[in-house]
């Protein structure tokens, strides 16, 4: 936990704001929440002077910015974040029909060491705290012309930067604070939670009484597949992983999707697909196919689309409930596999 004076505003319920504010009057904690949610800096708070310099002494008003935009040619925004402490991390706006969807960082890069992963490349530098994550959330939705009342992010994906189970408290604390009322009250139910499968988390997840959707990326239909791509399978078998996320749709009743993405020459022949079939045989689920998107640094790349239809149709005829993710933001490097840490002062955009 970093010390008080690198927690924000967006670290603390509205409950723990009172807490703080305890010798004003209840109302100013209410307003000051408020204006945390609305994602204003101390000078744009219509609040007495000693109450600012009391928060402003002890906590940062944000500590999420965003410092640069790309935009992509489907409507897809790339977001540069800067954090108060220099680091960098990246999310991604994805406008859709039903609603728009944000994809958030949890940490300042990854552990994990996924071979298909920009995310992983330079190790992990921290965890983000809870704020920082709602930040990321309050930060595009003014942004995009929003309030906490008139959200325009109405669907938050945890799949940027980062395992978020590895940082499971401050995720945890993050999926409270963004779903509780009187603040942005985004529904557990439109949020979805990306893990590698550390199995000990997925249970406790099971037991918070957190019924996100849980997304599982598996990835290969062996141990031994697996274990050549994802380090965490020397850990976690593919047994243990979906043992571990049929126990989190029997206590949350939320259908889980295992995301699995088409390498070639790696874990795309019918053969990949039929064993596949077998492991979630009877288990109410959604597979999410995903075509390797490319980064530059590895050594790895996705299939032709007869190969990819080929899978599904094997898929479909084993009667597993299947579809292809539709990629967006490939061209500016906001698709799935390709977030990385980002820091100031560099010269590659993407």
């Amino acid at each position: 936990m970093p010390d008080e004076k690198k927690l924000s505003l967006q670290d603390f319920s509205k409950e723990e704001i009172a807490e703080v504010l305890k010798d004003y009057p209840s109302f100013r904690a209410e307003q000051v929440y408020l204006a945390s949610m609305q994602y204003k800096e101390y000078d744009k708070m219509n609040l007495p002077k000693d109450i600012l310099a009391y928060l402003g002494e002890r906590y940062l008003a944000t500590s999420v910015s965003v410092h640069k935009v790309f935009e992509g040619k489907d409507g897809t925004e790339k977001y540069l974040f800067l954090l108060a402490d220099g680091n960098m991390i990246e999310g991604v706006f994805m406008p859709h029909d039903y609603g728009n969807t944000l994809c958030i960082s949890t940490q300042v890069g990854c552990r994990m060491g996924c071979a298909f992963c920009a995310s992983t490349l330079n190790g992990l530098t921290r965890n983000l705290t809870a704020g920082e994550m709602l930040g990321q959330v309050l930060s595009v939705n003014v942004r995009q012309g929003g309030t906490p009342k008139d959200r325009k992010i109405t669907n938050i994906v945890l799949m940027g930067s980062g395992e978020p189970l590895d940082n499971y408290a401050e995720v945890t604390k993050f999926l409270r604070l963004v779903s509780a009322e009187g603040g942005i009250h985004i529904s557990l139910r439109n949020i979805s939670l990306s893990t590698c499968g550390l199995v000990d988390r997925i249970r406790e997840l099971a037991d918070s009484g957190l019924a996100v959707t849980l997304t599982i990326s598996l990835h290969a239909s062996t141990d031994e597949i697996r274990e050549t791509i994802m380090p965490v399978a020397k850990k976690y078998k593919i047994a243990e992983v979906l043992d571990a996320s049929r126990y989190y749709f029997a206590k949350t009743g939320r259908r889980v999707v295992i995301e699995y993405s088409l390498i070639d020459g790696v874990n795309c022949k019918i053969g990949d697909a039929k064993r596949l079939a077998r492991l979630l045989k009877g288990f109410s689920c959604h597979v999410n196919l995903i075509n390797l998107n490319y980064v530059k640094e590895r050594n790895l790349k996705g299939v032709d689309k007869k190969v990819a239809d080929t899978f599904m149709a094997t898929l479909t005829e084993c009667g597993i409930s299947n579809t292809m993710r539709r990629s967006m933001g490939n061209d500016i490097g906001g698709a799935c596999g390709q977030l990385r840490k980002k820091f100031i002062g560099e010269e590659e955009n993407h």
